[in-house]
């Protein structure tokens, strides 16, 4: 949700040492920050690890790995306490699997940055984008059934789903759509699902983007093709909805009872984290929202607990079985599982997982940012250990960086202050968006706003009303009634703010695809008839006066 992503302009295969260069500047911060951060950790825990397996029995391995995670127990909840204190985390749980057994399970901290009750292992929080794995389950469960086949034709199974490349609209198959290699844009149109566009009109939109790399080359973060994914499982399952299909498929056969995915299921759930974002002064608590990321299904809308995740860690680490029932196939959970694509020469992305490989085995993770609680999930197969851990507060980079932390210690790997690099690298990005805004301190004249009103139209968005509102204009997007306040900047150059209007105050709360800039132009007969709505991450949408 996501949402943890790379920019569209990452190179296929370049040196961690040299990331900062693979970024263009008008990147949203927490692409570069996050990617920053993991490339480092992929660099510093890729050298020379020492063996702490040996090629004994199963149950000695499995009893060997217990043992080495009750050893650095103290060590995490010091570290945990630690990094929660840095980033102004509010409540934490954690949960570590060693081969079919939950080992260790706490909860940090309270529910909510008010205060009140502690966290325990059954609290629930938004899992975000460690929901995607989820979904690449249900895909393989139904090329298991040989409902799908992974080299199915997207085309073929929603003759809606249409890009602007024809020959990649051919092309696009079932194995593309969580694999992040679209050749679209990272957050390609996440601006749409924030201002609460029905699916059907965010998977219609997509038809409507420039591609901005070759098709299958370039790693970019996208949301939308998940959600496409979800409709295509839904309908080769025979369910209504693709949460159906999670709910029979693998919530009820794991014994994942606390687990939900909407607004309601989290908050009528008795002991459940409120969720709250971070900013380098303290996190600061939002409300919930049905929109995000409850819009985006098996993109990211479960709730859960630790306990309940420690099940699902359980079937991974079992290859597809739990408590001997075969739920999805060795082979086609292994092909969720394979590189897709290259982030950097060390690290690549799959379905739903991130990959790596150290000496000591290949470790699968995916990170979740539900805009306010942050989740983790690692695992190491073959070593048959996994960790999950579930937060209050957006930050990926908390997340990851304690996740990596504990898989080093348990891994035996070189100590690295992830937390403290990862915090520093928060501040930077925040400090860079909050600089991307700041008025000008000379701008130039701004125009006259009646002429500047009237109704626009763009592809994506439909219809829009701008009025005048003081100093400043409303842009009215007709379909959904959410309202950007236009406030002029420089010259031509407007802000445009999401407004708190009816049910997209929780969304300004949240503060993702909130803000962006807003340009009249000329058309080609010299008259203020285009204008040009770009987003933080460099985005943009052209409407065009009726």
């Amino acid at each position: 949700m996501k949402p943890f992503t790379v920019a569209s302009s990452v190179a296929s295969r370049v040196p961690p040492q040299s990331a900062a260069e693979i970024f263009r500047p008008k990147v949203y911060y927490r692409v570069l920050v996050v990617f920053l951060s993991f490339l480092t950790i992929v660099a510093l825990t890729t050298v020379n690890l020492p063996d702490i397996a040996t090629a004994a029995e199963p149950s000695k391995t499995e009893a060997a790995m217990e043992d080495r995670v009750k050893a650095v127990i103290p060590e995490i909840e010091a570290y945990t306490a630690s990094g929660m204190k840095a980033f102004d985390v509010p409540g934490l749980a954690m949960g570590i699997v060693a081969g079919d057994k939950l080992v260790y399970a706490r909860g940090f901290g309270v529910r909510s940055k008010a205060g009140g009750a502690p966290v325990d292992t059954r609290t629930i929080f938004q899992i975000g984008s460690t929901t995607k794995a989820f979904l690449a389950a249900t895909e393989a469960i139904m090329v298991d059934r040989g409902k799908l086949r992974w080299d199915d034709r997207v085309v073929d199974l929603d003759q809606a789903f249409q890009l602007k490349d024809p020959w990649v609209t051919r092309e696009f198959r079932v194995f593309d759509l969580l694999a992040q290699r679209s050749s679209l844009p990272t957050f390609v149109n996440d601006m749409l699902a924030m201002y609460n566009f029905d699916d059907a009109a965010l998977i219609r939109s997509l038809r409507n983007v420039e591609p901005v790399s070759s098709f299958r080359t370039t790693f970019a973060y996208t949301n939308i093709t998940h959600l496409l994914a979800s409709h295509i499982v839904a309908k080769a399952a025979g369910a209504p909805d693709w949460n159906a299909v999670l709910q029979k498929e693998l919530l009820d056969p794991l014994g994942m009872k606390d687990s939900t995915y909407t607004v309601e299921g989290i908050q009528a759930a008795p002991d459940h984290a409120n969720g709250s974002r971070w900013t380098p002064q303290g996190s600061i608590e939002v409300p919930f929202t049905p929109i995000f990321p409850y819009h985006l299904g098996g993109a990211g809308d479960i709730n859960t607990n630790v306990e309940d995740m420690a099940r699902w860690i359980r079937l991974q680490l079992g290859n597809g079985a739990f408590e001997g029932h075969r739920i999805v196939s060795p082979e086609n959970l292994a092909y969720t599982r394979r590189p897709m694509v290259a982030a950097s020469d060390q690290a690549s992305y799959a379905m739903g997982w991130y990959v790596y490989a150290t000496p000591n085995g290949n470790i699968l993770w995916h990170d979740g940012d539900a805009l306010s609680f942050g989740s983790f999930v690692g695992l190491v197969p073959d070593r048959n250990v996994g960790i999950v851990i579930l937060t209050n507060t957006t930050d990926n980079l908390f997340q990851i960086a304690l996740g990596m932390w504990i898989l080093d210690r348990i891994l035996g790997n070189p100590k690295v202050d992830h937390v403290a690099k990862n915090r520093e690298l928060a501040k930077a990005g925040f400090e860079t968006k909050a600089k991307r805004f700041a008025k000008p301190s000379n701008p130039r004249p701004f125009p006259p706003l009646a002429p500047l009103t009237g109704r626009f139209v763009n592809p994506s968005f439909g219809h829009a009303e701008i009025t005048p509102q003081g100093d400043a204009l409303v842009m009215d997007i007709q379909a959904t009634r959410a309202q950007l306040k236009l406030e002029p900047w420089d010259g031509s150059v407007f802000t445009a703010t999401l407004m708190p209007t009816g049910p997209f105050g929780p969304i300004v709360d949240l503060d993702f695809m909130t803000r962006g800039f807003a340009q009249f132009q000329m058309d080609k007969d010299g008259k203020l008839n285009l204008l040009r709505l770009s987003t933080e991450d460099g985005q943009a949408y052209e409407f065009t006066r009726e």
